[in-house]
């Protein structure tokens, strides 16, 4: 099973850089919130992209996730990391078209 995250180029380019991805949702830390948010599909990536970041016109990535090992909790029908995301267990990233 994979899951994604919709990230801002620019905070995916900082974790590559750290080794871990610690952002949220939009303007949103790992540290503010408590997880990091995520979508099981792209019907739930696409309302995540309406919701939070329609108004955005930096370019948007999608992260594919493989959840092994990590802290996930399924939590209103959306899968939630509880901890940093591990740069390793990103297996692909894309960009996002809506």
């Amino acid at each position: 099973m994979t899951i994604h995250h919709l990230a801002l180029r620019t905070d995916w380019d900082n974790a590559q850089h750290t080794g871990e991805y610690r952002i949220s949702t939009l303007g949103r830390t790992l540290d503010q919130e408590g997880f990091i948010h995520c979508s099981r599909d792209h019907t739930q990536l696409r309302a995540v992209h309406t919701a939070y970041y329609s108004h955005v016109t930096e370019p948007l990535l999608v992260l594919d996730i493989d959840p092994t090992g990590l802290d996930i909790r399924t939590e209103n029908g959306y899968p939630h990391l509880y901890g940093p995301l591990p740069v390793t267990a990103v297996t692909a990233v894309h960009p996002y078209t809506p």
